[in-house]
């Protein structure tokens, strides 16, 4: 199987759980049966949310770049990102190497259109907003993102998994956050922000969903074994 270099540490905790998915995602009867991953957990990439919503952060972008880099000289095939909001900064990553980038958006804007999703309730950061990160994806697809007038309470969620609070208190927030954006129209929830990823069974039952962390295992598998 061919390697994949994840960039990782945004946040930590969900780059375990792309691993943990990924082990899940092929019948192994043996270690040499699993993906073989390289992955960069640096913590330390200068914050998204700083540097899109508060404007006072250092660019992430050249740190990636150089994650990009690393990823190549130990091996990588391929390059994948497992944060939404660092997409905002994909040109950063795909111009470092001559590796192929599986893009998690556009993975996640071609799964939501085979499903049949066309108003598209946003469980995100902000900053995927202000960044207008979906924008091409979901246009190229003809679905329409929906966002909360206020997304404060989803930063708030957002910020405290990157504090560890217990996700248990944090659940019935989230599904409050869903239920609104069913509310104003949203005909498909997608989750995409991969700190809410850990907290995907508090999801209301009514409304399909979709994680875009899901989307991008699957496209990691299916490169590895291709």
């Amino acid at each position: 199987m061919r390697t994949v270099g994840i960039l990782g540490g945004m946040g930590p905790e969900a780059t375990v759980l792309l691993m943990q998915k990924l082990l899940a995602a092929v019948p192994a009867r043996d270690d040499s049966d699993h993906i073989p991953l390289i992955v960069h957990q640096n913590s330390q990439v200068p914050s998204r949310i700083k540097a899109l919503i508060e404007g006072t952060g250092e660019d992430p972008g050249p740190v990636l770049a150089r994650m990009a880099c690393d990823l190549q000289a130990a091996g990588a095939e391929a390059l994948a990102m497992p944060c939404n909001t660092a997409h905002h900064y994909a040109p950063a990553v795909v111009a470092a190497t001559p590796l192929p980038f599986l893009n998690m958006l556009d993975l996640t804007a071609q799964s939501l259109a085979r499903q049949g999703a066309r108003r598209v309730g946003m469980l995100a950061s902000p900053a995927t907003r202000l960044a207008n990160v979906f924008a091409a994806p979901f246009a190229a697809h003809g679905l329409t993102p929906v966002f909360l007038p206020d997304d404060s309470g989803i930063l708030a969620i957002i910020r405290a998994v990157k504090a560890g609070e217990p996700l248990a208190t944090l659940k019935p927030q989230l599904a409050q956050e869903a239920e609104a954006l069913l509310a104003h129209g949203a005909d498909h929830l997608l989750v995409a922000c991969t700190e809410l990823s850990l907290m995907t069974d508090a999801l209301p039952a009514t409304a399909p969903h979709t994680d875009s962390l899901d989307c991008l295992t699957q496209a990691i598998a299916d490169f590895a074994k291709g």
